[in-house]
């Protein structure tokens, strides 16, 4: 089911183009500013993203990231909240692939990145994403064809494959 941001999934609209650290504080950035108070601080953590509804409200321009980026999280924000797009394992994934991918700023790799952590599916395969290409460039896999025709003999398991590499960086 959806996690504490309500199955909005930031991290995939955030962390587009930038390492993870990054997008790490740029959602607390944004959770700071805007997410709830936790009822209970957990250590560090005592704020909680912002819902999607939350999230819908906000203007782009006030996001500390890029201005195409925030607003594809907005957008996303605002499919969530209205329905349109429904970030659960139990989804019709292809349905929400061609959903995500119609938004504006979302690309293959976010929507790869939201199937294999929201969606639950087995075989989601962020191709491009940076950790992947730096495990598999390793084994000489320089181009994301070269990573996308290896990874065809990992189907229909491509989502445990991809965090077994991510696992085996430094």
């Amino acid at each position: 089911g959806p996690g504490e941001d309500g199955g909005l999934r930031p991290l995939a609209v955030v962390g587009q183009q930038v390492s993870v650290a990054g997008a790490v504080t740029v959602i607390g950035r944004i959770a700071a500013r805007y997410g709830e108070p936790m009822p209970e601080a957990d250590g560090d953590l005592h704020r909680r993203f912002p819902t999607p509804d939350a999230v819908a409200a906000l203007d782009p321009a006030t996001l500390p990231m890029p201005r195409r980026r925030a607003a594809a999280l907005v957008g996303l924000a605002r499919a969530v909240a209205d329905g349109a797009i429904v970030l659960d394992a139990g989804t019709d994934r292809d349905h929400t692939r061609a959903a995500l991918l119609a938004l504006d700023g979302i690309g293959p790799w976010t929507v790869e990145d939201i199937a294999l952590r929201a969606l639950g599916d087995p075989d989601a395969f962020p191709a491009t994403d940076l950790g992947v290409r730096t495990a598999l460039a390793a084994r000489g896999l320089d181009t994301p064809a070269d990573v996308e025709r290896h990874a065809r003999r990992w189907r229909p398991w491509r989502a445990y494959a991809t965090i077994h590499v991510w696992s085996s960086l430094p």
